[in-house]
């Protein structure tokens, strides 16, 4: 038997497609300036080193007219100003501005804005990033932005405009917010908030610290703080059921936060990337609330019983075995934990077996995020990067400020550094934050929209639809469940006997929503057998024989 011959037959067992592994390189053309997007982020560093101003730059895409195709919204800063009082953020200026581009046909954009009303200008918010989902269930995706200073609640109106219901909802998050997420976490139909914390930091208790060399404080320089968990009433209010509901009573120094059923007991669970404390898992126990239960479980700490500077996280299974894998980012030397979920509710750290290790050892990342780039039937990894301290050269020689984004092949559980070959994007060193991950183009592959500190973002189109391999995409919607199906869980099976899962949800990474429907590789495999979903509301509903290299279209069976 020749090589190449079990290759395949070992690649088929696995249930994958076999072109896969003989496809087109991966590749992505950078379309920045053919966008007509002319965003940029304003971080205005000082030189106080404000720690807030190395943070932002989150990123959504978002269908808001219900057209067909991804806009983006970009999340800006705000300059510091000196006040009769005291510092304080000033939006008020054009250029500190969120901003948000209508998508005109996939691959041109025109800015909307003013027309809309979502510039924040009036805020005295620091701006951080922004989380998706329809709260309200009218069929149209509202928008939630996270800051220093406070938060943004903007209710759709029809696809035409926003309407601010900060105040009106209850949904204002005091001190510094960083991620945030809807998820329906208790399953009634609408959907919650889950908003990360990040210090108890304030610019009145703000400073810079080393002693030579000015540099930004570390994390552990400020108190811990709790998250905020936000329960939808059902009636375009929410209520603060945090301390109920057991999420204040863990603090950390929270900046990601994602979603899946950790313990396959069909409640949404809650992971949440803290930053040089113990990583967050919030089992949700029902009618009992969350426990916080990292530290049993095994997701707390690394293979050496350390904390990590926790970024971004992902919350998807990485190795088709059926159960949400986690992975993280980190600084560099610390390397980015990926922890495989073993089943019984225990999860193992496996950054080395997997082949992170030699990867990221040096790298400094920030957005994150498991999914199949190259259609494959495996899910990818991507990571935004850079580090956190633009002096960092100053102070550990061999260790760089700016680094080019991450993209390594998930090859049957195991990751292979691409980036090389994946594009010009990926030789070039920047300051990457947030990043949002969609089908721009409604071609079939996942493009991105990666947020750059202080800079212009960069917009990267996949080339991964003109390869051999198939690709099925789904979008949901909910009648019984939340309109906009987050929080179902789809499988797909296809005949080679493969699996993969896919859970429905915009969160996930850093600062940043991404595209609603769920995306699936195929490789070889035309059509798919079975596809099962089951929504949070209980109900289960399958398609069998259904083609491939399309998008459909799945509604919830009324109850």
């Amino acid at each position: 038997m020749t090589l190449r011959n079990c290759l395949l037959l070992c690649i088929g067992a696995l249930g994958l497609g076999l072109s896969g592994l003989f496809a087109a390189e991966l590749r992505f053309q950078d379309r920045s300036g053919e966008t007509g997007i002319g965003f940029r982020h304003h971080a205005n560093p000082t030189p106080d080193k404000h720690l807030v101003e190395t943070m932002g730059g989150g990123v959504a895409l978002l269908d808001y007219d219900n057209d067909g195709f991804l806009d983006v919204f970009f999340i800006n800063g705000g300059a510091l100003v000196q006040g009769a009082d005291g510092l304080f953020v000033d939006r008020s200026h054009p250029e500190l501005h969120d901003q948000l581009y209508r998508s005109l046909d996939g691959k041109s954009f025109e800015d909307v804005t003013e027309r809309v009303g979502v510039s924040a200008a009036a805020k005295r918010i620091y701006g951080m990033g922004a989380a998706t989902g329809d709260y309200d269930n009218d069929g149209y995706v509202d928008l939630f932005v996270t800051g220093y200073g406070g938060t943004i609640l903007y209710r759709n109106r029809n696809g035409s405009t926003f309407e601010d219901r900060t105040e009106a909802s209850g949904a204002n998050v005091p001190g510094w917010s960083a991620s945030a997420g809807f998820f329906d976490a208790d399953t009634d139909g609408d959907l919650d908030l889950f908003v990360t914390r990040y210090l108890d930091w304030s610019l009145e208790t703000s400073r810079p610290c080393g002693e030579k060399i000015s540099v930004y404080c570390s994390p552990r320089e400020y108190p811990a703080v709790a998250n905020v968990l936000l329960r939808n009433e059902g009636d375009g209010t929410f209520s603060d059921v945090s301390l109920a509901w057991g999420v204040a009573h863990v603090r950390g120094k929270a900046l990601g936060v994602a979603f899946n059923d950790a313990d396959a007991d069909g409640l949404p669970d809650v992971i949440v990337a803290n930053d040089s404390t113990a990583q967050q898992l919030f089992l949700n126990r029902g009618s009992d609330g969350f426990s916080e239960e990292a530290l049993s479980v095994g997701l707390a700490y690394n293979e050496d019983g350390g904390s990590f500077a926790g970024m971004g996280v992902d919350f998807e299974d990485y190795d088709n075995d059926g159960r949400p894998d986690v992975v993280a980012t980190a600084l560099s030397k610390e390397l980015y934990p990926l922890f495989r979920n073993e089943g019984g509710g225990t999860f193992g750290y496996v950054t080395r077996q997997a082949g992170l290790a030699e990867i990221t050892a040096r790298l400094s990342g920030w957005s994150v995020k498991l999914v199949d780039l190259d259609h494959d039937g495996w899910k990818d990894l991507f990571a935004a990067q850079g580090h956190v301290l633009d002096n960092v050269e100053l102070m550990e020689p061999g260790l760089v400020y700016l680094q080019p984004p991450l993209v390594a092949l998930n090859q049957a559980g195991r990751f292979t550094d691409v980036s090389a070959s994946a594009g010009p994007a990926f030789r070039t060193s920047i300051a990457g934050r947030g990043t949002a991950f969609g089908d721009l183009d409604n071609d079939g592959d996942i493009d991105l929209v990666l947020g750059v500190l202080n800079d212009r973002p960069i917009v990267l189109y996949s080339n991964a639809s003109e390869s051999q391999n198939h690709w099925l995409q789904v979008r949901l919607a909910g009648q019984a469940s939340a309109r906009d199906g987050q929080g179902a869980r789809v499988s797909i099976r296809t005949s080679s006997g493969g699996e993969q899962v896919r859970y429905a949800t915009t969160a996930g990474g850093y600062l940043s929503a991404s595209d609603p429907r769920l995306h699936f590789g195929l490789g070889s495999e035309s059509v798919v057998d079975r596809i099962t979903v089951l929504w949070p509301r209980g109900a289960r509903q399958v398609l069998e024989n259904v083609g491939t290299d399309r998008l459909i279209a799945v509604r919830e069976p009324k109850p």
